[in-house]
């Protein structure tokens, strides 16, 4: 998924590396009274002096990123964000120099906002993930250097035990990557007529025809309710076990239960169910209107 600059952005980026790169070095103390400046008193000079003296390690880590097709302006901004997040979190008390402390947020920040763009399909999310994502090409180069001996099975065993990550999430991970994404648009054969959108035809019920499918439903139910209100109990006992449950009843269970024989139960039915058309004839325009389509 390539992403190109336009010449005047080009021409911004270069301007901004070169001034970082000229930007000078801060020692120890010096980052550390800035730090101190910032947070106790809110002085947004020291915190615009400490941030300008370290948009060099934003340049140095947004340039190891390059190769994900990504602009390297876009890089840039996001590891300033991050060195912006480590300005507002760094404490000095703790003793830890403020360049240490920041590669972490920039780093973080530039490879969030890689997984975010990368694709248009989201990549990972947990810290596993993110880390095979961004350590698969160069453990596989390196195992194959070690050993091109070795098996696609056992280089996956490998990098899976190195990074702590289960061997299908290697696998997983290597057929998105090794893939790319596709625009629905793009032409089908020689011809360019067709588009693969054109073969993603979704069978699934409309919006329109669930609503109406549940209308239905609810005035099937209310006319087969009706019905049965015209039964005896137990001609709506043998109709509701034997007509409105996926399993029915058999004929002889149900003459265990209403004390009578398999045969006067099969009348009790056929009596029943003519009430039930009966019924239906005088209070539904179409017999079919009760039934749903196969």
């Amino acid at each position: 998924m390539a992403h190109i600059d336009d010449p005047g952005t080009r021409r911004a980026n270069v301007t901004f590396i070169k001034a970082s790169m000229n930007e000078p070095l801060l020692e120890r103390e010096e980052e550390l009274d800035l730090a101190r400046a910032w947070r106790e008193e809110g002085c947004e000079r020291s915190l615009h002096l400490l941030v300008r003296s370290y948009t060099r390690l934003v340049v140095s880590s947004a340039s190891r990123y390059r190769n994900y097709g990504l602009p390297i302006g876009d890089l840039i901004q996001e590891g300033n964000v991050g060195l912006m997040q480590a300005a507002a979190r760094f404490e000095p008390e703790r003793e830890v120099r403020f360049s240490t402390y920041a590669s972490w947020w920039i780093r973080s920040a530039i490879q969030d906002y890689v997984l975010r763009n990368w694709s248009i399909v989201r990549t990972g999310t947990t810290a596993a993930q993110k880390s095979l994502f961004f350590n698969l090409r160069r453990l596989r180069a390196k195992i194959q250097q070690a050993s091109e001996e070795l098996s696609a099975g056992e280089q996956r065993q490998q990098i899976a035990e190195e990074l702590g990550v289960a061997i299908k999430d290697v696998e997983a991970m290597e057929q998105r990557m090794s893939g790319s994404d596709q625009s629905l648009n793009a032409p089908i054969g020689e011809s360019g007529e067709d588009e693969w959108m054109e073969l993603l035809s979704d069978e699934r019920p409309t919006p329109e025809d669930i609503v109406t499918g549940m209308r239905d439903a609810e005035t099937r139910s209310k006319w087969l309710k009706e019905a049965l209100s015209e039964l005896s109990p137990r001609e709506q006992t043998i109709i509701e076990r034997r007509r409105l449950v996926e399993d029915g009843a058999t004929l002889e269970e149900l003459g265990v239960v209403l004390g009578v024989s398999k045969e006067r139960v099969r009348q009790l039915e056929h009596r029943a169910m003519l009430k039930l058309k009966q019924h239906i004839s005088r209070n539904v325009d179409r017999s079919s209107d009760l039934y749903t389509e196969a």
